[in-house]
């Protein structure tokens, strides 16, 4: 299966507050995209998936990506 490239917006709360974030992130479809930033966050930032918010999900074409190594990964 050919996997597609996402672009996630959301929030999540360090600390006290709440921070924002858009990833790129390449998967075969939508729906492993939570389980991979859920994984990345509470991995990274020791948080739980109640502590992040996933607001916008959306497939973009490789040439819309901005993140190097997404780039990178789609060319090799």
């Amino acid at each position: 299966m050919k996997t597609k490239i996402f672009k996630i917006q959301g929030k999540f709360l360090m600390g006290e507050k709440l921070k924002h974030f858009t990833k790129e992130l390449k998967a075969i479809k939508e729906e492993d995209i939570y389980e991979k930033i859920y994984s990345e966050f509470g991995s990274k930032h020791h948080i739980s998936r109640e502590q992040i918010q996933i607001e916008e999900i959306e497939e973009i074409s490789l040439e819309e990506a901005q993140d190097p190594m997404i780039k990178a990964m789609s060319n090799g």
